[in-house]
């Protein structure tokens, strides 16, 4: 299994400003950049700051710690499996207002996002998420202390059929900018265990 180190990490799209290292990611975001395709809003915006590596390890787990200031609505940052503009998820807090964010996550096939949420409190300023794959299947958890993990989601993504893309992201869809730190990063052997079933 490789490690997840800066030296095997590409962008797709970069941000306002960002600092790489293996120990510590920083990426302050532009207004204006998000990730959605189509589903009920109608528009299509495909320019959020994404940096990833490649793998044609079909079984994994990935492991990040978020940190973030954001204090505008639809700010977030995450994980991410970006394949292309129309095939990708992603996880993460958005922002909502001085009350409540979202936990949530979005996968997008053939070009339609879904959105899947829960509310929690908006002075939570960190989160851990762990992202595993199964083939063409992913399972996306959450943590507030890195330990303890609860599933947050399982997808599948149709076009994740050999190597992928997988890594961090950062965006502001409005008119704000602020700066997401990732630390902790870690690659392994998938903990998401088979189902027999």
């Amino acid at each position: 299994m490789e490690n997840f180190t800066a030296d095997k990490l590409k962008w797709t799209r970069k941000p306002a400003s960002y600092s790489v290292s293996d120990e510590e990611i920083l990426m302050t975001t532009l207004p204006h950049t998000d990730l959605w395709q189509r589903t009920y809003y109608h528009f299509r915006n495909d320019n959020a700051p994404v940096l990833q590596m490649e793998t044609d390890e079909e079984f994994f787990s990935f492991v990040v710690k978020t940190e973030f200031d954001s204090q505008h609505r639809f700010d977030q940052c995450g994980v991410v499996v970006y394949l292309d503009s129309e095939n990708w998820l992603k996880a993460s807090i958005e922002y909502e207002n001085e009350t409540i964010q979202h936990l949530g996550s979005v996968v997008t096939n053939h070009g339609y996002s879904d959105w899947a949420t829960t509310e929690i409190a908006a002075n939570i300023k960190e989160m851990w998420y762990r992202l595993s794959r199964r083939g063409q299947d992913f399972r996306i958890e959450c943590s507030t202390d890195g330990r303890q993990f609860q599933q947050m989601r399982i997808c599948h993504l149709h076009e994740a059929k050999a190597t992928i893309s997988f890594g961090i992201y950062a965006c502001s869809p409005e008119d704000s900018s602020f700066t997401a730190r990732f630390t902790n990063l870690s690659l392994g052997e998938c903990v998401w265990q088979a189902h027999d079933g």
